[in-house]
């Protein structure tokens, strides 16, 4: 089975082209506040988390770079039930998505099922069984409520964008043994690229990150952010020549597998 087949519907764009609503900010947000998360991880990514730096360092064995690899892609897959489901839920919740912006997030719903889909069959194929989706409580504990209040579903969304945009770069490395896997993973970062943008368009915001300001954002998923304000790109400050905010904007941070699963695992029961 040809791995890529299943992204062929993530180049249809054409409801992003429509004009949607700007939200004011939440202003008040309850604190999600510190889990446990290695206890929340799903199997298989109890291991990701507890290897994620041997799994960055150059080796050469066979059996290291295919459990790097199921292991990425373990990762990804949560994240893609993640998304998946939320979207699913806010489109399933009457009421909550304006008529104006349903489109948009029909389309994006669409692009995660594809992933799931697309993740799914690629660990089947490398011989691993995928992990079955996790149980989501979006909630927090009832830190939150996004299926009842758009504005707090705009505010989970973007940072759930955010967080797989940086979460696929930085497993770019454990994915380079599979070429073909590397290309459908980095055909997906872009796509996800296009949805935070969106989203953090819908929310009033930039599509870009200035200075780890993930824009009218609740301090809650600072974590999210974090990092984000780096100038220094191989020991090229780009600060220097194009100021803080503009030279930080210009090159997207990755996240650690360990950071990604962590965020992640505050939204599994």
């Amino acid at each position: 089975m040809n791995i890529l087949k299943l992204l062929d519907k993530l180049s249809d764009d054409k409801f992003f082209t429509t004009e949607t609503s700007r939200l004011e900010s939440l202003t008040n947000m309850s604190s999600m506040g510190q889990k446990a998360a290695v206890a929340a991880v799903p199997l298989g990514l109890g291991t990701l988390m507890s290897t994620s730096a041997k799994a960055e360092t150059t080796k050469t064995s066979g059996t290291f770079f295919k459990t790097a690899l199921t292991d990425a892609l373990t990762l990804a897959l949560t994240l893609e039930y993640l998304e998946d489901e939320y979207y699913s839920k806010g489109l399933g919740t009457a009421g909550l998505i304006p008529s104006s912006d349903k489109p948009v997030f029909m389309q994006i719903s669409k692009h995660e099922s594809a992933h799931v889909a697309f993740l799914k069959s690629t660990l089947t194929s490398l011989g691993t069984t995928p992990i079955a989706k996790p149980n989501f409580d979006f909630t927090v504990g009832g830190a939150f409520a996004p299926f009842a209040d758009y504005n707090q579903f705009l505010i989970l969304a973007q940072a759930f964008e955010d967080t797989g945009v940086r979460a696929y770069k930085g497993q770019a490395g454990n994915v380079m043994s599979n070429k073909a896997v590397l290309q459908a993973a980095l055909q997906i970062h872009s796509v996800e690229a296009r949805h935070a943008s969106q989203v953090r368009r819908m929310r009033g915001n930039k599509g870009w990150i200035e200075l780890a300001d993930g824009g009218n954002m609740p301090a809650a998923t600072n974590a999210v952010y974090a990092g984000e304000g780096n100038t220094n790109q191989a020991g090229y400050n780009t600060a220097t020549a194009f100021g803080a905010a503009a030279g930080s904007a210009a090159y997207d941070e990755i996240l650690s597998g360990t950071d990604a699963t962590a965020i992640a695992s505050l939204f599994i029961v």
